[in-house]
């Protein structure tokens, strides 16, 4: 015999509810008490007490619409106010890290970045910059995050933080989630820094409203993140996305990861310096320069960019036929990337990939929010679990 199914308690109800609403203004913005009721399938009294409540303690406030429509009262504005609850979000990079304070509903109130050298690599003195960086950003904002958000270059175990490998960063078995919390003493989500691009996209991108997309990026290598029935794709201890090196070109260059011609060593940073006749040590700003050069050139693009374009649109089409997203969104380096060679890479994925005839052809988009994607997924993974405690 099965046991009975306990109800949910009041209380529990009560929490529940609290969090959704706090996660829809989090997510969507300002909205009216109405709006809120219909969204969220509760009634007028239940959406006051929660809004009461939380304008209580200044984790809300209302306010009257900047522009009214029709006669009477208007509705008020119930705000997320973003000093009530402050995540800090880190993104380390191969050659930068970079820090944001990010307040309720998405605002970035602060931030700080500083480059890496090949000798301040060492994990060590990583976690000791951030923590020296963070307090001076704090005692500057005069604000106290609730909790710690991390974009990492590398094969992250998400339940943990622990960093089983970032080749580019010469680290291995890191547990950086650990160590962080214990020096910070604050609650540390670490994430796949493409994997975080994906949340970013998801929540705050090209992706909002998309239920299966799969995000692009490109830096020093070339990374991937899903998002699959609008949740999260993250596999077997939550190592995913490693799409950088599916191998397109057997025999092609060495990887680092030990194969032959990944996917990365075709279209990553170096595959696009070669394209281009740059040095493959060259700056990220000259490689930008000089894509920009090139976007208004537009006879020229694929004179010099045509093998480069044609490695990157052969494996999104496999990453289409695999995993059938409605949308891809290409972020980091690949938003420098003229207009053409996005285009061209639509029609290759539209005309060689089944899944994406199937669905009508699936979209191809460059991220609205550049650099900063990481940045904010880390920020959305810090506030995942503070948003039911707020």
């Amino acid at each position: 015999m099965t046991s009975p199914t306990a109800g949910a308690r009041p209380d529990e109800v009560r929490r529940h509810n609290r969090t959704a609403l706090l996660r829809r203004l989090h997510v969507d913005g300002p909205s009216t008490r109405a709006s809120l009721a219909a969204e969220l399938g509760l009634n007028r009294s239940t959406i006051k007490a929660l809004v009461d409540g939380l304008a209580e303690t200044g984790v809300v406030a209302e306010r009257v619409p900047a522009q009214r429509s029709g006669a009477g009262r208007p509705s008020l504005l119930v705000l997320p106010q973003p000093h009530a609850a402050v995540v800090l979000a880190i993104d380390i990079r191969v050659e930068q890290v970079a820090m944001a304070m990010v307040g309720l509903g998405g605002e970035i109130i602060g931030r700080d970045s500083w480059n890496l050298h090949t000798r301040t690599r060492d994990p060590r003195e990583v976690i000791t910059h951030i923590v020296d960086s963070a307090k001076l950003l704090t005692d500057e904002l005069d604000l106290q995050p609730v909790a710690v958000g991390v974009s990492v270059s590398g094969v992250v175990r998400r339940s943990d933080g622990w960093v089983h490998e970032a080749p580019n960063l010469h680290w291995t078995n890191v547990a950086l989630g650990e160590r962080l919390s214990a020096v910070m003493g604050l609650p540390v989500q670490v994430g796949n820094d493409a994997e975080l691009g994906a949340l970013a996209e998801h929540v705050r991108g090209a992706a909002r409203g998309a239920s299966d997309m799969v995000y692009i990026s490109a830096d020093v290598g070339v990374g991937g993140g899903v998002i699959s029935n609008g949740m999260p794709l993250r596999g077997t201890g939550g190592y995913v996305g490693e799409l950088g090196h599916m191998v397109v070109r057997p025999g092609g260059l060495r990887c680092y990861c030990g194969c032959e011609g990944c996917w990365e060593t075709e279209v990553g940073e170096a595959a696009l310096c070669r394209a281009l006749a740059l040095p493959e040590n060259a700056s990220r700003g000259a490689v930008v320069a000089e894509l920009r050069s090139l976007a208004a050139d537009p006879d020229s693009v694929m004179h010099r960019l045509g093998e480069f374009t044609e490695w990157l649109a052969v494996g999104l089409v496999t990453v289409v036929n695999m995993l059938g997203p409605e949308l891809v969104v290409l972020g980091d380096l690949f938003t420098a990337l003229p207009e053409p060679v996005v285009a061209e890479v639509r029609a290759v994925v539209q005309r060689r990939s089944l899944v994406s005839r199937a669905v009508g052809g699936t979209r191809i988009v460059s991220s609205p929010l550049g650099r900063d994607a990481k940045l904010v997924g880390a920020a959305e993974a810090a506030f995942e679990p503070v948003l039911g405690i707020v």
